[in-house]
Formats: C-alpha cells, structure tokens, sequence
C-alpha cells in the first residue's frame, strides 16, 4: 500500500530505506567563510573611523587656534596705561573689538579642549580677556597675557 507523504505531496513507498540511497556529500560549510567576511569588514570599518575620528580633533584645535589668533589680531592695539603713574581717563573699546576679544577667549579655550598642547594660548588669551573686559588696561599680568598670546601666535 502507498501512502502519500505529506510534506511533499508524493507517494512514497513504506519499504523505502532512505538510509540506503547514497545521496551526494553536503557541500563545504560557507557559515565561517561568511561569518570571518562580515568580522573582517567590521574590524576595518571600526578601525577607519576611529582614525577618521582621531585626525579630525586635531585638525579642529588648530583651526579653532588660528582663528582665535585671528581675532586676536582683529582686536587691535590695546592701549598699555600700566606704565602711567596715574592714568587719564581710562579709554573704551568699541562692542566690535569686545566680541572679537570675546571671540578669541572662546576659540582658544574650544582649541585647548580638543588639544591639550593649545591651554598656553588659551590661558593668555583669558588673562588679556579679563583686561580688556573689566577695561583696566594698567593690570601688569594682562599686558603679559597680551605679549605671550601674540608670541604663540606667531609661531602657529
């Protein structure tokens, strides 16, 4: 008597053996062809970003160094009373030349941030930040501040 199989709708024969039929080798395993593939290009891609990452601070702190620099720069000549005994009326600064002292704190400390090697600069460009905002251009340390931030700045 034949029954049908159910899982694929034939007639099978129940003196069939299928242990007996030899039936073809099963081809090689490609699971540790695929799974080495996939560890392979996630080591590269993790490896790529972290040097990716790594060159993009870098390049930043000195962007960000430069351009503090440049506002620096922009600010223009502080006024130095710190050799008058007595100075005359202590003279203002424009809102422009405050936001660009300002401008230069912050892009100095952003540089230090990301490149330990940049904290001198921004240590120095606070000190002339602190002068210049509270408008006592006879402080000592803040025209040093001043005269060691342009010395930085000069050899970026």
């Amino acid at each position: 008597m034949r029954t049908a199989d159910p899982g694929t709708g034939t007639d099978a024969d129940p003196e069939f053996d299928e242990s007996s039929a030899e039936s073809p080798s099963p081809p090689p395993s490609r699971r540790l062809l695929v799974l080495s593939a996939v560890a392979g290009f996630a080591l590269g891609g993790s490896v790529l970003g972290l040097l990716w990452g790594l060159s993009g601070v870098h390049a930043g702190a000195l962007e960000d160094a430069v351009a503090a620099c440049q506002a620096l720069d922009r600010v223009g000549e502080l006024p130095d009373t710190s050799r008058d005994e007595q100075p005359a009326l202590t003279p203002g600064l424009s809102p422009e030349r405050l936001h660009r002292m300002v401008a230069a704190r912050e892009l100095s400390a952003a540089a230090a941030q990301l490149n330990a090697n940049y904290q001198p600069l921004a240590d120095h460009v606070d000190g002339v930040s602190r002068m210049v905002l509270s408008l006592h251009f006879n402080d000592i340390s803040g025209q040093r501040h001043l005269t060691e931030a342009r010395e930085i700045c000069g050899r970026i």
